[in-house]
């Protein structure tokens, strides 16, 4: 029997659309598009067309966008970039950002050196841009704020008024919308923050292809160097069939009604996951129910550890992630869930894709209280 694959906010199969566009470029046109050849010029023309079509999907100019490998170093381009802007040019040496941040903003404006301060959340994950707003001082570099929580989901609501108060304060906003990109439309142009990280492999593109969004003017040390690659943004040899790959699944979702049909199908999807999680006992819900990304759900589990529901489920045939998001291999307890308040060392998340079916939920509605009954009956004897 086929395996329930319910891990996609990590990584999802790759679309059909983006693994035919890739194949001539894995088996075939091996220039460098840095060279003048004409093996050169043709991946170059590749590589372009692809920064075309992830513009158009997120709403900024070819130009905006900058080419790299992951949503992670999309975050530490950003953050890198605009703490050296501001170290090398001015007195402002201040940084706001939030509790629920992924790890990537928040390990990455730590090793910044700069003063930090961190903004709560209420018990859903969610922070209001008052706080935020009252954060930001005449010294404030930099904000980075997520546009959607990559653990319990919850869509950041207060985005664009902490984005248009922060700039009117001078800062350099990032907005982190790598966990809404692909499942909820992200318009750069719209959202007029400074900085906009997106990624692909949640949604179907190849894994290795991410962006930052940049906005037109602003200018920035490099993260990479060692090249004048990506307009001298970011330095080494493009991926080609990764970032062709990434362009063609931009392209699928571009028309806006593919974008809507795959959400509201993801939605109804995760509320029967929801609903067959929360009715074992014992069993919350974290997040906001309604104003969420469509993809993915993240329960508590009282009475027994996250790890071995996780692995009794893989047993079972389904997969699905446990502990703070990328936190490695180790299921540590998520720092999301703890600046909620909320127990943060019996959380499951389940996430799915394009490519989810309704067997894959089905699956899960058997296994899930198998798992969880037995492991109880297991901590009481």
């Amino acid at each position: 029997m086929a395996r329930a694959y319910l891990d996609h906010a990590s990584s999802s199969p790759l679309r059909p659309a983006a693994f035919e566009a890739m194949l001539p470029y894995l088996r075939g046109h091996p220039g460098d598009p840095g060279r003048l050849h004409a093996e050169g010029r043709e991946t170059r023309i590749a590589v372009e067309v692809a920064r075309e079509q992830v513009a158009t999907l997120f709403g900024a100019r070819p130009r905006e966008v900058v080419f790299t490998a992951t949503g992670t170093e999309s975050v530490n381009t950003a953050i890198w970039g605009a703490v050296e802007r501001a170290r090398s040019g001015s007195d402002r040496h201040h940084v706001v950002t939030t509790a629920v941040e992924h790890s990537a903003v928040l390990d990455a404006v730590a090793r910044s050196g700069f003063e930090t301060t961190v903004v709560g959340v209420d018990g859903r994950g969610r922070f209001a841009a008052p706080e935020v707003l009252a954060a930001v001082r005449d010294d404030t570099a930099l904000v980075s704020v997520q546009l959607a929580n990559h653990e319990v989901g919850t869509m950041q609501t207060a985005v664009a008024e902490i984005v248009a108060g922060a700039r009117d304060r001078g800062a350099v906003v990032h907005v982190d919308a790598c966990a809404a990109s692909g499942h909820v439309p992200v318009d750069f142009a719209a959202l007029g923050a400074d900085l906009c990280s997106v990624d692909g492999p949640s949604w179907g593109a190849p894994k290795g292809a991410a962006a930052l969004l940049v906005r037109r003017g602003l200018r920035f040390p490099p993260f990479v160097v060692g090249g004048a690659q990506e307009r001298a943004r970011r330095g080494g040899l493009e991926d080609v069939p990764a970032l062709v790959g990434f362009g063609a699944a931009a392209a699928e979702l571009s028309d806006g009604a593919t974008l809507v049909g795959e959400a509201t199908r993801a939605r109804s999807l995760t509320d029967a996951l929801a609903a067959a999680a929360l009715a074992e006992p014992g069993v919350t819900r974290f997040g906001d129910p309604t104003d969420r990304l469509p993809h993915l759900v993240c329960v508590g589990i009282d009475g027994v550890e996250a790890e071995p529901v996780l692995l009794g489920l893989d047993q079972r045939g389904v997969a699905v992630h446990s502990g703070s998001s990328c936190s490695s291999e180790l299921l540590e307890p998520s720092p999301v869930l703890a600046a909620m308040g909320v127990d943060a060392e019996r959380s499951l998340r389940a996430s799915v894709g394009w490519s989810s079916t309704d067997d894959d939920v089905d699956r899960f509605a058997t296994a899930f209280p198998e798992v969880v009954t037995r492991l109880r009956a297991l901590r009481g004897g």
